[in-house]
């Protein structure tokens, strides 16, 4: 071979091996060969991307021209997508079919439970028990008579410490279903500084672990939702008041919404995925402070002069005015129409009397003094209390016109003294908390565990 033959001889660009061991070379763009055995391979490997090709001196998209005319196979790129479509097509249909629905007993069994945690109540728990049954009979509907039944969202009345927050929580725990509590007072509308209605949906999902089918079958409660009222005599644009509403009334009434995963606002460094609201039952409550004055007043317009006549102040003294709530005095308040229809179901929590709280204070599974006597027997000592020290605890609460929230801090006002000098004394087998000492006339009565009685020297205070 001449030596003008050898300088034309050709190499193949992976192997390095000549032309004349492998025979013909393949021609490449960018006048690169390569040899029919290094192709091959090349094909074998080209899924994986961690071919020689593909470590950045050339471009993998000149090599992929010349793959189809030998070996028929599209190109990477190609059947990258294609695979990762048929993946996603087969685990969503797999999700699908593993979403269970909740096994919703029927209504008079969901009252009974949520008698075993909430006091009182009836004619409010007896209504949220039957809506969420025909909510839950809805999703499984599948439409085929073509009779499409309606959602039955919630809008809960009742002042402040009644216990709406806690019946939701307390419902949601029961059905085990994914719960997201919001706050309405930080909606906005969207384009500015505050959280857009979508957010209440970011929650939701993030409370079902990202589970989209299992999200859209939660519950969504967003409170103080009487605080998104129409603002009256102002000139500027309201947008926490009527704008919010305004959002909110497709998320009520069932769409498709692109939520951000992981976050509660929208932006391009957060993955969205689509949620779709049909399924989703949605609980308003507050505690609409001023609708008692429009209750008022409306009622009051009945009254005149004869034998019909109502006297004025004959509703002054009602505690639970707001059962006599009605669409007129919600709209007079500030809730727009259109929101207040896609709220169909209305069910008023009543104020709480004395005797329901001393109820609140030891009946429910989970009631205050029964988590103190867990405390106690923690440390070997049983805790015991007296009826009348109960009532003036119940006294104390309504005082405070916060509802049941006042409890807990009221005990733990008179139980600090006591949770800090027990531990000190191994021999105390029992206390018991007596209205005196809670009146600061005397201390708790002491019991040693060798059945003699005697008082630690302390007082409240």
């Amino acid at each position: 071979m001449s030596e003008e033959e050898k300088g034309k001889e050709e190499y193949c660009y992976l192997c390095r091996r000549s032309e004349k061991i492998v025979g013909k070379l393949i021609q490449l763009p960018q006048n690169i060969r390569v040899c029919q055995d290094c192709l091959q391979k090349s094909i074998d490997l080209i899924e994986g991307g961690n071919h020689p090709l593909f470590n950045g001196m050339i471009d993998p998209s000149m090599f992929m021209g010349a793959i189809p005319p030998i070996s028929n196979v599209p190109p990477m790129n190609q059947r990258r997508k294609t695979k990762e479509k048929e993946q996603t097509k087969k685990e969503k249909n797999a999700k699908k079919g593993d979403a269970v629905m909740p096994a919703v007993p029927v209504p008079h069994r969901i009252k009974a439970q949520l008698d075993e945690y909430v006091i009182g109540q009836e004619q409010a728990k007896k209504a949220i028990a039957v809506a969420v049954y025909n909510h839950y009979k809805r999703i499984r509907d599948d439409g085929a008579d073509g009779v499409e039944i309606e959602k039955s969202n919630i809008l809960m009345l009742g002042p402040t410490g009644s216990g709406k927050t806690y019946m939701v929580q307390t419902l949601a725990k029961l059905l085990d279903v994914p719960l997201a509590i919001t706050d309405a007072t930080s909606l906005t509308e969207a384009g500015y500084i505050g959280d857009d209605v979508e957010s209440v949906l970011s929650k939701l999902l993030a409370a079902a672990d990202n589970d989209v089918d299992r999200a859209e079958m939660g519950i969504v409660f967003i409170d103080e939702i009487d605080k998104i009222a129409k603002k009256r005599n102002t000139n500027s644009r309201d947008v926490s008041g009527e704008a919010v509403q305004q959002g909110l009334l497709k998320l009520l009434e069932g769409a498709d919404v692109e939520v951000p995963v992981g976050a509660t606002s929208k932006n391009a460094m957060v993955p969205m995925t689509t949620l779709s609201t049909r399924n989703i039952l949605f609980i308003c409550g507050g505690a609409f402070s001023g609708l008692g004055k429009v209750i008022k007043e409306r009622l009051n317009k009945a009254s005149t002069i004869g034998f019909s006549g109502e006297l004025r102040d004959k509703y002054d003294k009602e505690k639970n005015i707001l059962k006599y709530a009605t669409a007129e005095d919600l709209r007079e308040f500030g809730m727009i129409p259109e929101f207040l229809g896609r709220l169909p179901v209305v069910c008023t929590l009543e104020d709480l009397s004395r005797d329901m709280l001393v109820s609140i204070l030891t009946e429910p599974k989970n009631a205050i003094i029964k988590q103190y006597k867990k405390l106690f027997a923690m440390d070997e000592v049983e805790l015991c209390f007296e009826l009348e020290a109960l009532e003036l605890i119940a006294e104390r609460a309504l005082e405070k016109k916060t509802g049941a929230r006042a409890l807990r801090a009221i005990l733990e006002e008179f139980m600090l003294d006591i949770m800090y000098e027990i531990p000190k004394d191994d021999t105390i087998g029992r206390v018991t908390i007596t209205r005196d000492y809670m009146e600061q006339k005397g201390a708790p009565g002491i019991e040693l565990r060798s059945g003699s009685v005697r008082a630690l020297p302390m007082q409240h205070g």
